[in-house]
C-alpha cells in the first residue's frame, strides 16, 4: 500500500508540469505491472495520460524530470495495494487537499489560483513567490507559517489559468496590483508581504503603491535591479538576456526554448526540478514567462524603495551564485530600520526547501521578535 500511495503522491505532485506539456507524456518504467498500475493510477487521478517506455533513450528534458521525480526505472513491481484507498489518501494528503483554491478575479479580468493555509482571524501573510512557479513550491513556508498566521500564496498571472490567448498586462505593476487584489477578494485590510526571488521585487512594488495595506515587509534572496548601482550575476546577466529575446514573440521563444530549458535542468534541485521547470514546460509557456520575469528583473527598484518605512528583513546569503547578494545589501540599506539577514549559504532555490531556521526566522520577524542569527542593522 506504501509504495502504491508513494507514487499516486507523486503523480499529483506533477501534475502541474503534465498538465503544461504536450500529450502524451513518456516515462521510463521498466516492470510491466508497474505500467499497468501506473495508468490505472493517473486515470483515478484524472491526470494526462502518461506513456510507459523501457528506455530513457529519446526522452526530451522534461520527459526525463518527470521520470526522475516518479523513479520507476528501478525498484520491485507495484503488486501489492488498494488504488481506490490510495489515490483517495494522496488527495487528502496532497498541497491541493490541504490547502483550499480559490480563483481571485483581478480588476482588469485575469484569474490567479490563490491557496489559503491557516486561520483567517490571526494576522495575513500574503507570499510573493518567484514569478512563475506553482504554488505548491511553497508548500513547506505555508506548512510553517500557518501554525501562526493566515497564509495566502497566488499563482502568477496568466501562468496557470488561460494561459493561451492571456491578453492582460505583464508588467511589474500588473503584478503588484494582483497583490493588492487578493488582499481585497479575502477583505484583508493589511498583511505582511513575503517575496521570495522576483517575488520580492513585486513586493516593494505593492508596498509602495499601498502602504498602508502592507503591515510589514520580508524579501528573500531578492532579483534586484538598482539602475546604474546594480550588481548582477554571470546568471542574472544570461537569464536576462535570454528572456528578452524570448519575449518578443512565438518564433524567438521557441528558438531560445531548449537553450533555457537545458539551463534550468543543469541547476534545479532533483526534488524540486518537476516544480522549477514548469514556466519553462512549452515555447507558448515560456514567451509569457518571459514577459512577466523579463520587467521584473529589468525594473529599478530604487524609486519604490524611496519613502518605505515599513518594519523590513532582507535576506541574503554570502554565496548566492544566482542573485547576486549585493543587490539585497543596497535594498536593505536603502529603507529605514530595515534589517539584512546574511546567512553563510544559500540561494532562492535553496528557500524552496523550507529549512526550518529559515522559516521560523520568517515566522519570528512577522510576529515582531528581533532577527536572530547573523545580520547586519542597515539603513540610517
Amino acid at each position: 500500500m506504501t509504495a502504491v500511495l508513494d507514487l499516486a503522491r507523486a503523480l499529483l505532485a506533477v501534475e502541474p508540469l503534465l498538465s503544461a506539456l504536450p500529450q502524451p507524456v513518456r516515462v521510463r518504467c521498466t516492470d510491466p505491472g508497474t505500467a499497468d498500475r501506473l495508468t490505472r493510477l493517473t486515470d483515478l487521478l484524472n491526470l494526462p495520460t502518461l506513456t510507459p517506455v523501457s528506455d530513457a533513450a529519446g526522452l526530451g528534458p522534461f520527459e526525463r524530470v518527470v521520470s526522475e521525480f516518479l523513479n520507476l526505472a528501478v525498484g520491485p513491481p507495484l503488486l501489492h495495494g488498494d488504488d481506490d484507498i490510495a489515490v483517495a489518501e494522496a488527495r487528502r494528503r496532497d498541497f491541493t487537499g490541504r490547502f483550499p483554491r480559490t480563483d481571485v478575479r483581478t480588476g482588469d479580468g485575469v484569474v490567479l489560483p490563490t491557496y489559503s493555509a491557516g486561520n483567517p482571524d490571526r494576522p495575513a501573510v500574503l507570499i510573493a513567490s518567484a514569478c512563475g512557479m506553482p504554488a505548491r513550491l511553497a508548500e513547506g513556508w505555508l506548512d510553517r507559517l500557518s501554525r501562526d498566521f493566515f497564509v495566502l500564496v497566488p499563482e502568477t498571472r496568466g501562468l496557470f489559468a488561460a494561459v493561451d490567448g492571456f491578453t492582460g498586462s505583464a508588467d511589474v505593476g500588473a503584478q503588484a496590483e494582483d497583490l493588492l487584489a487578493v488582499l481585497d477578494h479575502f477583505a484583508l485590510e493589511r498583511a505582511h508581504l513575503l517575496g521570495l526571488c522576483g517575488g520580492a521585487v513585486v513586493a516593494v512594488v505593492a508596498a509602495a503603491r499601498k502602504p498602508d495595506r502592507v503591515s510589514s515587509l520580508s524579501l528573500w534572496h531578492g532579483d534586484f535591479d538598482l539602475g546604474d548601482e546594480s550588481s548582477k550575476t554571470d546568471h542574472q546577466r544570461n537569464l536576462q538576456a535570454l528572456m528578452a529575446l524570448a519575449a518578443r514573440g512565438r518564433q524567438q521563444a521557441a528558438a531560445v526554448h531548449a537553450v533555457l530549458a537545458n539551463t534550468m535542468l543543469g541547476v534545479a534541485p532533483p526534488q524540486l526540478a518537476h516544480l522549477v521547470v514548469y514556466p519553462y514546460a512549452t515555447p507558448d509557456l515560456l514567451r509569457l514567462y518571459c514577459q512577466l520575469n523579463g520587467d521584473i528583473m529589468a525594473t529599478d527598484v530604487r524609486p519604490y524603495l524611496a519613502g518605505l518605512t515599513h518594519r523590513t528583513l532582507v535576506v541574503t546569503s554570502e554565496d548566492d551564485h544566482t542573485a547576486d547578494p549585493a543587490g539585497s545589501r543596497a535594498v536593505a540599506a536603502r529603507l529605514t530600520g530595515a534589517a539584512l539577514h546574511v546567512a553563510p549559504h544559500g540561494d532562492h532555490l535553496s528557500l524552496f526547501r523550507a529549512d526550518p531556521h529559515l522559516v521560523d526566522l520568517a515566522a519570528r520577524f512577522i510576529a515582531g521578535d528581533a532577527v536572530p542569527g547573523p545580520q547586519i542593522p542597515a539603513g540610517p
